[in-house]
């Protein structure tokens, strides 16, 4: 008997009687061909009984193999043999014979060791699978348990192809041995509302309590490519991150193209930064177009045609033979670099995601034409998925770039980010690839700075006397109600208290310190406000403490009325210079950007550093320092004529100064990692801070005139050449009615570790409309700068 598999609720009994039944009838009713043919093979059948009554060994089908092939001519045509994948099969006892040339090759490919199973497919499913067509055939059910059914098969060269199962069943009658139960309605519904209990299933189809007598046709269908397709999504759609993703992604695409030895590359493409990469961006998922951890523009990475094809069209670039693409190419580095890399074939298939391009896909090959132009045309069916998964992973990515920046750094100027960025990268590259990696501190050296600041005018002096104001109004109110306090023996005013509160108001006038403010407030907390909480000395004294003390709420009540007024001038005069000075900046950065910080005091003040190393990109010159400076100069202009024209609403008429320092030195800064922001680096380069620091309050030399005043900007410089760039800057800013025709020239007095500085000093035209202002088009100035190419700044040391 035949070995069958497994336990099941029919006995099979191969057999070919419906085929046989029907050459009996082709015989007696036909008097053309057919009925000569069927008439000949019966004799033959006569022979050979079993076919009819069933088979019961191997050997019976061996022996009789010609026979079984003529008697299934009519459904294994001649013409169909190479085309077709089909065989007779009879799944429960693994065995299938009668096979096409075709699906003979195919096994022949998978060698001697290959079992064919169905994929996914356990005992349990094919005992209950065998349930239902028991149902559907013999109590007229339509249970519905089909799913599709799967071989996976491997070539000769160990690509594993996928092939779907369909199975025809016309040839099979299914009978009932004596021993069967008849199944009641009640047990078919059990049986429908019980798939996962088995033990159900045998109860009502007992093991071999049925018959199954006949034959069935197995047909497959080569679906490697839909297959590899649904797996495709699968892992795309799965955690990326998986450390077997790369294999996978690699065995579909040698399913797809049919090459066990395919290789598959992808490199990056920072959009920020214009260029090629070579990153960590799966699970070991490398570059061949790209070496190491190295960065190429587009121009410089491909060559001619690749470059049009990729980055211009955005379209798939095929070569099918490397060698003649190199002979083709004289001198063409795209070819050499990837003939090096024992690559005779390949396929470049950019990653473009609503038209910007995310990265380039590599499949390469060692061979010649097995990659080309024309199965390029596969990946159509894929790319879709690719696009969104890779635009995917890059902005996770980025969201863990921004992550490791906000957390090793700070928020940072977009100017100077792509550095922090890179290096970000270099730390999930590490970590991607199972290694440490030690933060560097971000340089960039050789920069130019320009310092400038918008000082309030006397905030100082306002801010104390806002204080005085307050504090006295509020300790006269005290003395009032201590005085009112009735001095019967139960409630003594005490004296010490009021005299101290008169002599609080005397100080206030006279000696004002920094403390002054501190040092009353916790006095009254501390001696007054609990003498106050405490009395009871009738309605018309409770209610005035009660009002006295609703007067001391900072956001509401009158006791703070001045420092409020005080502080909403200073907010005001600073969100109005602060608005000014950004959105200026948002213009100048698209001529070359720039790192730019600024800071509110009491007033605005302004970092910036401009620099080949900011912006390796773009090639820096004279013309973008000199555009900057001038940019500087007149928006420093705009922010004073802004502000007084703010003056007219403001609590406090207060005024502004104005400062720019020339520091025509380059230097170098770093990002300090422990104080989160940029600092000049090198003890050279900390003069120019001390400078900073120091400008500030200096006079005029010989003098006790400071030498900033409201209505002018103040232009402190060192060297003749500076003086003679900047009165250039004024005479374009005169001719367009922002500057005066008033010009100071005087030296610095000198500070400490600072000697040598002098000043220009320019009067504003405060008369312009606001409206107008606004309309002015700073780009019309800068085309009155004169060009002078990429000659070299003037770097003499600085005077110190």
């Amino acid at each position: 008997m035949f070995t069958q598999k497994t336990d099941k609720p029919f006995r099979l009994e191969l057999s070919f009687h419906k085929l046989i039944e029907g050459l009996r009838q082709t015989a007696v009713i036909d008097n053309g061909y057919k009925a000569v043919r069927a008439k000949e093979l019966l004799m033959r059948l006569a022979q050979h009984p079993e076919l009819d009554e069933g088979i019961t060994s191997i050997k019976q089908i061996a022996d009789n193999t010609e026979l079984i092939a003529d008697l299934l001519s009519d459904l294994f045509p001649e013409a169909l043999t190479n085309n077709e994948i089909k065989a007779v099969s009879i799944p429960y006892m693994g065995l299938s014979f009668n096979h096409t040339c075709r699906f003979k090759k195919i096994l022949a490919d998978a060698g001697q060791d290959f079992q064919v199973a169905i994929r996914d497919f356990d005992d349990k499913h094919l005992y209950i699978l065998s349930c239902c067509i028991i149902l559907n055939r013999l109590y007229g059910t339509k249970l519905d348990f089909s799913r599709p059914m799967f071989y996976d098969i491997p070539t000769a060269d160990g690509v594993m192809r996928h092939y779907r199962i369909l199975y025809n069943a016309d040839f099979l009658d299914v009978s009932a041995t004596d021993k069967v139960p008849k199944l009641s309605k009640a047990d078919i519904d059990e049986l429908m509302n019980s798939y996962d209990n088995i033990d159900v299933w045998i109860e009502k189809f007992p093991i071999n309590s049925y018959i199954i007598k006949g034959f069935g046709l197995m047909t497959l269908i080569d679906v490697t490519v839909e297959n590899a397709l649904s797996n495709l999504k699968s892992n795309l759609l799965g955690n990326y991150s998986t450390p077997d993703i790369k294999e996978n992604l690699i065995t579909i695409f040698r399913s797809m193209y049919g090459i066990s030895d395919m290789r598959m590359g992808f490199t990056l493409f920072d959009i920020n930064e214009g260029k090629f990469i070579n990153s960590h961006f799966g699970p070991d998922i490398h570059s061949f177009l790209v070496p190491y951890q190295e960065a190429h523009r587009g121009e410089k990475l491909l060559c001619g045609n690749s470059y049009q094809r990729i980055i211009k069209e955005q379209t798939y670039f095929a070569v099918s033979d490397i060698s003649k693409y190199i002979k083709q190419e004289r001198g063409n580095s795209l070819g050499e670099h990837l003939k090096k890399q024992g690559i005779n074939s390949f396929i470049l298939a950019p990653i473009v995601k609503d038209g910007v391009l995310l990265g380039i896909l590599e499949l390469v090959s060692p061979r010649i034409r097995e990659l080309n132009s024309v199965t390029a045309n596969k990946l159509d069916i894929v790319m879709p998925f690719l696009v969104d998964t890779i635009d995917r992973k890059i902005h996770e990515l980025q969201d863990r770039v921004r992550a490791v920046i906000q957390r090793h750094y700070t928020t940072l100027h977009p100017s100077v980010y792509w550095k922090f960025r890179r290096e970000a990268q270099n730390f999930i590259d590490c970590a991607n690839g199972g290694s440490t990696y030690q933060l560097k501190e971000i340089k960039f050296a050789d920069v130019y700075p320009l310092y400038g600041q918008v000082d309030i005018s006397e905030s100082s002096a306002t801010r104390n006397l806002s204080v005085c104001n307050d504090l006295t109004n509020q300790l006269n109110e005290l003395i009032s109600i201590l005085e009112m306090m009735p001095k019967a023996d139960k409630k003594p005013v005490n004296n010490e208290r009021l005299t101290d509160l008169k002599n609080f108001i005397v100080d206030l006038k006279t000696n004002f310190k920094a403390d002054t403010e501190q040092i009353i407030l916790h006095y009254l907390e501390e001696n007054i406000h609990p003498i106050l909480k405490e009395a009871n000395d009738g309605p018309k004294l409770t209610i005035r403490i009660e009002k006295y003390f609703s007067h001391t709420d900072a956001l509401t009540g009158s006791y703070h009325v001045h420092r409020r007024n005080y502080d909403k001038t200073l907010s005001m005069i600073n969100q109005k210079l602060a608005t000014i000075i950004d959105n200026r900046q948002t213009e100048i950065q698209e001529f070359f950007p720039h790192y730019y910080e600024r800071f509110k005091t009491d007033g605005i003040e302004h970092n910036i550093y401009i620099g080949q190393t900011i912006t390796p990109n773009k090639t820096f010159t004279v013309n973008d320092l000199h555009r900057l400076r001038l940019w500087q100069l007149r928006v420093i202009a705009e922010m004073e004529v802004e502000q007084y024209n703010l003056k007219s609403i403001l609590p406090y008429q207060l005024g502004v100064t104005s400062l720019v320092l020339v520091f025509s030195t380059p230097l170098a800064i770093r990002f300090r990692m422990h104080e989160k922001h940029f600092d000049v680096d090198g003890a050279y380069n900390i003069r120019y801070e001390v400078i900073k620091k120091r400008i500030d309050k200096a006079m005029i030399k010989g003098t006790s005139e400071r030498i900033t005043q409201q209505g002018k900007i103040t232009i402190i410089y060192a060297k003749a050449e500076e003086r003679k760039e900047y009165q250039r800057y004024i005479s374009i800013l005169q001719d367009a009615g922002v500057l005066s025709d008033d010009v100071e020239h005087f030296e610095v007095e000198e500070l400490q570790g600072v000697a040598g500085l002098k000043a220009l000093r320019v009067g504003l035209i405060h008369t312009r409309a606001i409206q107008e202002d606004h309309t002015i088009d700073y780009s019309k100035l800068y085309k009155r700068l004169p060009k002078t190419g990429n000659q070299p700044i003037h770097t003499d040391i600085y005077p110190l």
